[in-house]
Formats: C-alpha cells, sequence, structure tokens
C-alpha cells in the first residue's frame, strides 16, 4: 500500500518498508524449517515467505502495510495509547512503528517485549502442536540479543527515549511493565503460552478503537490462544480479518 501520508513523510515510510524487507539489496534467505528457498525471490520477501540473512524483519509487505494501517488509523482518529509488539526478533516491525510515530510527530512510545534469548522450550504439558514445532531449535537464527535489536534502530536513527525495551519472558515481564495505554498491540510469540501471556497481561489496557494484529495465527497453538482469549472474554463480535495467509488482525469495540 502507499502511505496514507502525504508528501515528504508518505515517501519516507514507504521507503522505510522496502529497506526493513529489504527488497533493495536483495540478501539471501537462511535455511529453516518452513522454507525451502535458498535464493532471493522478491515475491517470497514481499509475502513473507523466507527468513533473511539480513534484513532486519521477515514478516513481509502485507504484514507491514497492516501495521502501517493500524497505527495511522489511531493516530487520525485520536485513539489513545502506544504500540507494542511481543516477540521483536531483529526489531523491524517495531522500527517502522517508531518511524511512522516520528514521521506524524506523535509523542507515543514503542515498546520492544523479547526474551531476546530466542524461543524458549515448551514447558511439560504445553499445545501439542507446540511440542512438535519445537521452534526453540531454530534459536539459532530466531534468537537476537538486545544489543544487537537497540543497534538496528540506531541505524536508521530511531533509537531514542519514545523505545522502550522489555527484556525476559513474557509472563515476567508484561504483567507490571509500566505501560498505561495501548493503541496497537501485535502478538508474534509463535506459542499458545506466549500468545496467552501477552494477551493476558495487555489486552486490558488496549484502548477501544485500538488494534489487536496477531502474526502467527497460522500456527495451531497461537491460533488457539487467540481464539480461547476471544471466546472466554466475549469478544468474538469484534471481527477477526485476515491479513495474509499467516497473520489476523481485529479492532477492539469495547
Amino acid at each position: 500500500m502507499d502511505s496514507q501520508s502525504d508528501g515528504a513523510a508518505g515517501l519516507y515510510v514507504d521507503l522505510l518498508k522496502k529497506i526493513l524487507v529489504n527488497v533493495i539489496y536483495e540478501d539471501p534467505p537462511l535455511p529453516n524449517p518452513v522454507f525451502t528457498r535458498t535464493e532471493f525471490s522478491r515475491g517470497a520477501r514481499e509475502r513473507g515467505h523466507d527468513w533473511p540473512s539480513v534484513a532486519h524483519t521477515m514478516v513481509g509487505m502485507a504484514r507491514l502495510d497492516n501495521v502501517q494501517m493500524c497505527l495511522e488509523t489511531v493516530l487520525a482518529e485520536d485513539v489513545p495509547g502506544d504500540f507494542i509488539e511481543t516477540g521483536a526478533w531483529r526489531g523491524g516491525v517495531c522500527i517502522l512503528a517508531r518511524g511512522i510515530f516520528k514521521a506524524h510527530g506523535a509523542d507515543r512510545n514503542v515498546w520492544v517485549a523479547d526474551s531476546f534469548e530466542g524461543i524458549p522450550p515448551v514447558a511439560d504439558g504445553g499445545h501439542p502442536d507446540d511440542v512438535r514445532l519445537a521452534m526453540h531449535e531454530h534459536n539459532g537464527v530466531l534468537a537476537v540479543d538486545e544489543a544487537t535489536v537497540k543497534d538496528n534502530f540506531a541505524r536508521y536513527g530511531l533509537l531514542d527515549d519514545q523505545v522502550k525495551f522489555l527484556a525476559g519472558l513474557f509472563r515476567d515481564t508484561l504483567p507490571t511493565a509500566p505501560i498505561e495505554r495501548l493503541a496497537v498491540l501485535r502478538l508474534d510469540g509463535d506459542l499458545y503460552e506466549s500468545t496467552t501471556d501477552a494477551l493476558g497481561a495487555l489486552y486490558p489496557k488496549l484502548s477501544p478503537g485500538g488494534f489487536v494484529i496477531v502474526d502467527d495465527y497460522l500456527l495451531p497453538g497461537c491460533r488457539d490462544a487467540v481464539d480461547d482469549f476471544r471466546r472466554t472474554h466475549g469478544i468474538e463480535g469484534d471481527e477477526l480479518r485476515q491479513i495474509d495467509r499467516f497473520s489476523v488482525y481485529w479492532r477492539r469495540g469495547r
């Protein structure tokens, strides 16, 4: 999508997205358990169908477009609150969020929540599909330390006091995080437990009219966590909308 902003701000956001997914210099993908491609494909990268070796996000353009749409909507409609992503990898989505806020002159925080040690092993009794996927076995790629993520922000000139880091497991950091209100909550924790922990701690802080984005809804554990939460809290009437084959979002109605 083209930016909803006009002029220089819109050009900046559109270029920022292209750089974050690196369709500019076209780095090759890394071996991974999901996609078999070994050479760069612009189509695959734009769809989020590879694990980049250099790019700062693996989510592809449609999911970045969705983040942009959600952020520019809450800014235009004055929905109060910050942005948070739970599971940040190299920081690309959060970098985009900070760039959008800066382009619009918005005094809102970007919260970067991650263990910065990769995905934890599934606990005994965990969701069977999470056990089967064993995502922690790929932490050689998925684990990105906090210093590296901060350096990535700095490379874009976007590391400032409006970027806040929450390092640790979600169950330990999110319940006591000093977040007053959220306008956009983006979940990218892959697992049932991680998704449940994030929703339980953060959804009560989401403003009416704010957005929840679920990156990993295709994964059975994540999908079950989202469906269980929505059913338990009686919010199934808030329409679940598809972003791409992996991801969904909804807007809080109350």
